[in-house]
């Protein structure tokens, strides 16, 4: 069980969109580093995956771009290695969750005007991991079967997720709990979640269009957004001071 302290913290953001990103960009200016090194972690982890199934995901693109239209869903896990590649992809993504989940817990401390140390990216891996990495299979099995019916169920039902991961860190939730917590508030106000979730999106993916390579800069900001959204309407977090 973990001890908690109150801290001195800065004033929350707004319960509205433009607030919400605002203050996200500026704790993540903050936490840039920290959020490279979480990528960079995980990059080098998909890399190593590839390596191991004989898988060359630029050689592959390039085989999609110039099939075009005639490349299929099924020629490409008939690709020898991948089937087996995207599997353990899945799973190393859910158990990569905790990573960025170190990064909201960083984005916290931050936010408090407390020091920052590398080895706080891994508190969710001793901090209800279980649960987190639960939770990661869960709301990625929602959120897939969402964007499977369309595409833009998927974007509706994504915002309902915002509030999940810093609820399971800070209020150390189980998964369920987590999901219904986060779900209520977020439905109760689901105009700015959207609107935050879209905006916070399309940031995130906004280093796609630097040759895919800026993604490394641009995609953790999502998980700063998750931070900024549970300070308004959770309140800012307690710290964690040990277990």
């Amino acid at each position: 069980m973990e001890n908690f302290s109150e801290i001195n913290q800065l004033p929350t953001p707004e319960r509205n969109t433009s607030s919400l990103i605002s203050h996200a960009f500026e704790m993540y200016k903050g936490v840039f580093w920290y959020a490279l090194i979480a990528m960079g972690v995980y990059i080098a982890g998909s890399i190593v995956l590839q390596a191991i199934f004989g898988v060359d995901s630029q050689e592959m693109y390039t085989e999609m771009v110039k099939a075009g239209d005639e490349f299929s869903a099924k020629d490409l896990l008939a690709i020898e290695g991948v089937k087996s590649y995207y599997g353990f992809s899945g799973l190393f993504g859910w158990l990569a969750a905790p990573l960025f989940v170190g990064l909201v817990y960083i984005t916290s401390r931050y936010d408090s005007h407390k020091p920052l140390q590398f080895k706080d990216l891994f508190i969710a891996y001793r901090q209800n991991f279980l649960n987190i990495f639960l939770y990661s299979i869960l709301s990625s099995i929602l959120i897939g079967i969402a964007f499977a019916l369309c595409f833009f169920p998927g974007l509706f039902v994504a915002p309902l997720f915002l509030l999940g991961y810093p609820i399971l860190l800070f209020e150390n939730a189980n998964a369920i709990q987590a999901i219904k917590k986060s779900y209520s508030i977020a439905k109760s106000n689901y105009g700015t979640f959207l609107g935050a979730t879209l905006l916070g999106a399309l940031i995130s993916f906004a280093g796609l269009i630097f040759c895919g390579i800026g993604i490394l800069f641009t995609l953790p900001f999502i998980y700063v957004l998750m931070y900024s959204a549970y300070c308004a309407y959770l309140g800012k977090p307690r710290e964690l001071t040990g277990e």
